[in-house]
């Protein structure tokens, strides 16, 4: 099974694809039932789906166009092929500069960036620990519990600031031989801003794009109305619509702890791994979902602020002005949370 580490939140279900948690795409137009359907297409690639819906006639070509821009993600920053740019960066011992592609070195200065902001709560590091837990590319056997002196020489491994970043000279080096990066809360967000990309380039100022539950909008749809989607309510195995918003020009990511996971003795481990402690997170927060312009920065701070636990992730919202909304889960029980900035898309 193909469970890549850079899909934070997804589960294998009936031997296919991972459902990957999160967002929905609500695309269809509005009005009779006799409104067309969205031209569009959907796809496969890096473990999960995608789709691109669109508010114009599709253009011979398309979809090729798209498919290779994310097959160029997926062979740059995967830790499943051993060829990947990453995965021969993270393979390397030695602290000399080595020349990434520019794509690969924007995604990782994006994730040192966010790293610093949340000291620590998201770390591209956090590779040896992913793996340590069961969830990760260089996982042995199946997820199990590791032993404290395990999670300590771990935690050795994992650390941003051993990371350095050269983004004019597209370039970066280990100062910590041992340090292996893993994109799983940032290269899906990427992707979708890659395909945006794609289709800004073809002049194309309608459609809704999504990679594994990861969605960025532009436009509106044929009928005047907003792109509008669904934050999807937090359980294992459905896909229920928890609270529907509209996309005006906005991207959204959503981080959760109910799809990925493993049970030992009645005790459910995520693959939220807080890289502070090297344990899964285990706090009232089920799900937390972000809207900014660039979905690659809603990735990686829907996934920082899901570490973080509610109190913690609801003042970082407010002190940076992200707009953040939050699922909390009591025993059965759901509540809504949102930071000031999410409030005026609620409307």
């Amino acid at each position: 099974m193909d469970r890549r580490s850079y899909l934070k939140s997804s589960v294998a279900l009936g031997g296919s694809l991972l459902m990957p948690a999160g967002v929905l795409a609500l695309a269809g137009c509005s009005g009779t039932s006799k409104t067309p359907e969205l031209a569009g297409f959907d796809g496969q690639i890096m473990g999960t789906g995608y789709s691109v819906r669109l508010g114009a006639p599709l253009s011979e070509g398309l979809a090729a166009r798209v498919h290779d821009a994310l097959k160029d993600v997926d062979a740059h920053m995967s830790t499943w092929k051993t060829d990947s740019e990453l995965s021969i960066f993270n393979d390397s011992v030695d602290g000399d500069w080595q020349s990434m592609t520019p794509a690969t070195i924007q995604v990782m200065a994006q994730a040192m960036d966010t790293s610093a902001k949340s000291q620590g709560a998201f770390d591209v590091t956090i590779g040896p620990l992913v793996d340590l837990w069961g969830f990760g590319a260089g996982a042995t056997g199946t997820a199990s519990i590791p032993v404290g002196r395990q999670i300590s020489a771990s935690l050795a491994q994992v650390g941003y600031e051993s990371i350095e970043v050269d983004v004019q000279a597209s370039a970066a080096r280990k100062l910590n031989a041992d340090a292996r990066l893993d994109l799983s809360g940032i290269a899906k967000g990427h992707a979708v801003d890659r395909v945006a990309a794609v289709l800004d380039g073809m002049g194309l100022d309608s459609y809704l794009v999504e990679v594994g539950g990861e969605l960025k909008a532009r436009g509106v749809k044929p009928d005047g109305s907003l792109w509008k989607v669904a934050i999807e309510k937090p359980a294992a195995g459905s896909r229920d619509i928890y609270r529907a918003l509209n996309l005006d020009n906005q991207a959204i990511a959503t981080s959760g702890d109910y799809r990925n996971f493993f049970d030992d003795g009645g005790q459910r481990y995520s693959h939220s791994i807080d890289p502070r402690t090297g344990q899964p997170v285990n706090h009232e927060l089920a799900s937390v979902s972000v809207v900014a312009t660039s979905t690659m920065t809603a990735d990686a701070l829907s996934t920082a602020l899901m570490v973080m636990g509610p109190d913690d992730a609801m003042a970082f919202a407010n002190q940076h002005q992200v707009a953040a909304y939050m699922i909390l889960k009591s025993g059965t029980s759901l509540k809504e949370v949102y930071s000031d900035a999410f409030a005026p898309l609620l409307t």
